[in-house]
């Protein structure tokens, strides 16, 4: 029998529009979509946008009140759970062999394992854009991806930067995406210089578009205040393998304390996504299941697709983005 690996997408997956075709196709991503704007409405979030629906943003825009982090967390959660309820019975009756996601995403990951329901899921991440948002305002940081990097060369950038630097500031690891796709995140001004260190070192570097820096200790205030929120939460064991991006191994299914420790951790650490799909598929491969599992991509768009082809061009993954 051939078993599933779901793979669901995080921030940067946004696009104008997503979504919208599910939810025009199937009754049930129709239904999920009105309960994410049930709960979405009269948040800070919805509030500091004049009301609006979370669908609304989302099929709409404009980009860039969907990518504010407070906006496209929670419209991405909703989006791949919308997907998952209305993919083909022939698809959803396959037994899930494991779940993984893209940082935002593992929270994805974790409802479809059954770890808590829809409306707890929505609110964590709600929550959590919320917070990460607040923490960037707060900390002025940025991200940097380099193109063509190493682990060891990424980490040197960072030392080299920081070493020209004035004491106190931040620069670090944050996302080892696909192999040679590795982004760094800390203090704006470290951000600023670390493009011509990574052309001393021999890698292109990118200065990205977004609100701080993520996953780096920058974002420590966010975690605290996370931790307080995933304390209210019940946490259900586990019901299918789901791959953590601080670890790059599975979570242990049984051990609520310390799934939400990592989940605390992942804000502050870097996300190990190329890694923990390597180490799926050579888990895969060494107990003979890599030729019955079939990965497939939720909703939004196609870049975890693209990032496999990168980590292990003999997966094929099959993509979700519409119906």
């Amino acid at each position: 029998m051939t078993h599933i690996v779901y793979l669901c997408p995080g921030q940067g997956a946004q696009a104008i529009g997503m979504a919208k075709a599910w939810c025009d196709a199937s009754p049930l991503a129709k239904a999920v979509l009105d309960e994410a704007d049930r709960i979405f409405a009269g948040s800070a979030a919805s509030t500091s946008v004049g009301g609006r629906t979370l669908t609304d943003i989302a099929f709409n825009g404009p980009i860039d009140v969907l990518s504010r982090t407070d906006i496209s967390q929670p419209a991405l959660f909703a989006a791949a759970v919308a997907c998952h309820h209305a993919l083909p019975a022939e698809v959803r009756s396959l037994p899930m062999r494991a779940v993984a996601g893209l940082s935002l995403g593992e929270y994805t990951a974790l409802h479809l394992a059954g770890a808590f329901g829809f409306e707890d899921g929505l609110r964590l991440v709600m929550r959590r854009g919320q917070l990460m948002q607040q923490a960037a305002e707060a900390s002025k940081g940025g991200m940097v991806a380099l193109i063509g990097a190493d682990e060891a060369q990424a980490t040197e950038v960072c030392t080299r930067t920081l070493a020209n630097g004035p004491a106190g500031e931040c620069l670090v690891p944050a996302n080892f995406n696909a192999p040679g796709q590795i982004v760094i995140s800390g203090s704006i001004e470290a951000c600023d210089r670390a493009v011509a260190v990574a052309g001393e070192v021999g890698v292109r570097a990118t200065k990205l578009q977004v609100a701080g820096a993520f996953h780096s200790p920058l974002m420590a205030p966010a975690a605290e205040k996370l931790a307080e929120a995933l304390a209210k939460v019940d946490i259900r064991p586990l019901q299918a393998e789901v791959w953590s991006n601080v670890t790059a191994r599975p979570h242990e299914a049984a051990n609520p304390q310390l799934l939400r420790s990592l989940l605390v951790d992942q804000l502050v650490s870097p996300v190990r996504w190329a890694q923990s799909c390597a180490n799926l598929l050579e888990v895969l491969g060494t107990t003979g299941a890599r030729a019955t599992t079939a990965f497939h991509e939720l909703a939004p768009n196609t870049v975890l697709k693209g990032l496999m082809r990168r980590i292990d061009k003999t997966c094929e993954v099959i993509t979700h983005d519409a119906p």
